[in-house]
């Protein structure tokens, strides 16, 4: 065997490089978190609101990574449990970040940004675990929260103005 051979086959051996359906289910999943997490940006990109487009897929793509490469080195369950709780904890130091107090009238602003990363950082991780349809759902439904529930809520704004 050659030095070419020897070195080709360490680095196939070290960079673990996997089978048609291994990178099938990589790309798939990574695609999925990226899709769905760039979707909920982008309405959030689109209300002028401070985490957008950008960081809403890297947030979901992150979490989908984070799930993924314990799964594909067949990591136990117990572990898994410490990576999402490990996810969770960060994402809610980044959430917390976009939250802001303002001293004058004491209104909180960044409140539905935070739980908007939040809730794509556990899409992402969904995706990650190969449960893209249950992803997409809730993708859905986190839209479904930003575009409708504000026009329910300033449509109930008017009525209690109009009842005075």
């Amino acid at each position: 065997m050659s030095v070419w051979n020897e070195v080709g086959t360490a680095l196939a051996s070290e960079f673990a490089l996997p089978d048609v359906e291994t990178v099938t289910v990589i790309v798939s999943r990574l695609g999925c978190a990226a899709l769905l997490g760039g979707i909920i940006g982008w309405e959030r990109e689109a209300k002028g609101r401070s985490a957008g487009l950008r960081t809403h897929m890297l947030v979901s793509v992150g979490a989908a990574l984070f799930m993924m490469a314990p799964l594909l080195a067949e990591t136990d369950r117990g572990s898994m449990t410490r990576v999402i709780q490990g996810i969770v904890q960060g994402i809610g130091f980044l959430g917390a970040g976009a939250i802001l107090r303002h001293e004058r009238g004491h209104r909180v602003e960044g409140l539905t940004t935070a739980a908007g990363i939040w809730l794509t950082a556990a899409v992402g991780m969904t995706a990650g675990m190969g449960q893209e349809i249950l992803a997409l759902f809730t993708a859905v439904l986190a839209l479904v929260v930003f575009a409708v529930l504000p026009k329910v809520e300033e449509s109930s704004m008017l009525a209690g103005e109009s009842e005075e």
